[in-house]
C-alpha cells in the first residue's frame, strides 16, 4: 500500500516534477478463478464437459504454435488463453469461440515473433518465404484446420479418445493408452483397433477437406 504522505499533492510545480511516477506499468495478468470459471461456462454450462473442451481448445493451440516452430509452445498457449479469459472477465461478448482464440493466437505469435531473442531483424526485413516454404505452411494450416473440423464432426466420445490416445510423447503416452484401455475395460490390442478405425473416418475426412481447399488428397491427418 502506498503510504498516506506520498499521496498528498505536492506544494508546487517543481515538487510535481521531482516526483517520479511509481506506478507499474506492463504487469501481467494472472488467471483468476472468476475469470476461468466465467470461460469454462462460455464452453459448455456442464463442468465436466467444459473441462474436456478447454483441454481440445489447449491441445489446439499448442498445435498451432509448434507448427509455426515455437519453441514455447505450451507456455504461448496458455498466454492465449489467458488473453482470452480475461477479455471475459472484463464483459466482452464473444459469440465464436474458436475464431476468437484464432485470433487471439495469431496476435500472440506476431508479438513473439518480435522478441528480439527469436528474430535479429525487425519484421518488415525478415526475408520472404520461398514459394515453396509458403506452400508447405499453407499446407500445414489447412491440414490442421482440416483436422480440427473433421474431428468436430465425431461423436464426443470418439473425438476424446482420439485426442487423448495421441495426447503426451513417448512413455507418458504409452502409459496414458494403458490407462485408455483400462478404464474402457478392453485389452490394449482392442484399444489400438478401435482407435485406427476411428483414424481411418478422420483421414478420409481430412483428405476430402484438403481437396476442397485445393490441396492435394495425399496427405495423413496424423
Amino acid at each position: 500500500m502506498i503510504p498516506a504522505d506520498s499521496q498528498s499533492k505536492p506544494d508546487n510545480g517543481a515538487e510535481a516534477d521531482a516526483v517520479p511516477d511509481q506506478r507499474p506499468r506492463h504487469v501481467r495478468w494472472v488467471l483468476t478463478t472468476q475469470a476461468l470459471d466465467k470461460l469454462l461456462d462460455h464452453f459448455s454450462a456442464n463442468r465436466d464437459e467444459a473441462g474436456r473442451q478447454y483441454e481440445m481448445m489447449r491441445i489446439k493451440l499448442v498445435r498451432y504454435f509448434e507448427c509455426r516452430r515455437c519453441a514455447a509452445a505450451e507456455d504461448l498457449a496458455d498466454e492465449t488463453i489467458n488473453r482470452v479469459a480475461r477479455r471475459m472477465d472484463e464483459g466482452e461478448n464473444i459469440f465464436n469461440l474458436p475464431a476468437y482464440f484464432s485470433s487471439v493466437a495469431r496476435l500472440v505469435f506476431m508479438e513473439w515473433l518480435r522478441e528480439p531473442e527469436h528474430t535479429s531483424v525487425p519484421l518488415d526485413e525478415i526475408p520472404e518465404m520461398s514459394s515453396e516454404q509458403q506452400v508447405e505452411d499453407e499446407q500445414k494450416e489447412a491440414r490442421f484446420f482440416c483436422l480440427d473440423q473433421c474431428l468436430d464432426k465425431l461423436p464426443p466420445e470418439k473425438k476424446t479418445l482420439m485426442l487423448t490416445y495421441f495426447h503426451q510423447e513417448k512413455r507418458a503416452r504409452i502409459n496414458l493408452r494403458k490407462q485408455l484401455a483400462d478404464g474402457l475395460g478392453i485389452p490394449l490390442n482392442a484399444l489400438r483397433i478401435r482407435v485406427h478405425r476411428i483414424r481411418i473416418v478422420v483421414e478420409n475426412c481430412v483428405r476430402v477437406c484438403m481437396a476442397e481447399r485445393g490441396f492435394s488428397r495425399n496427405t495423413t491427418a496424423y
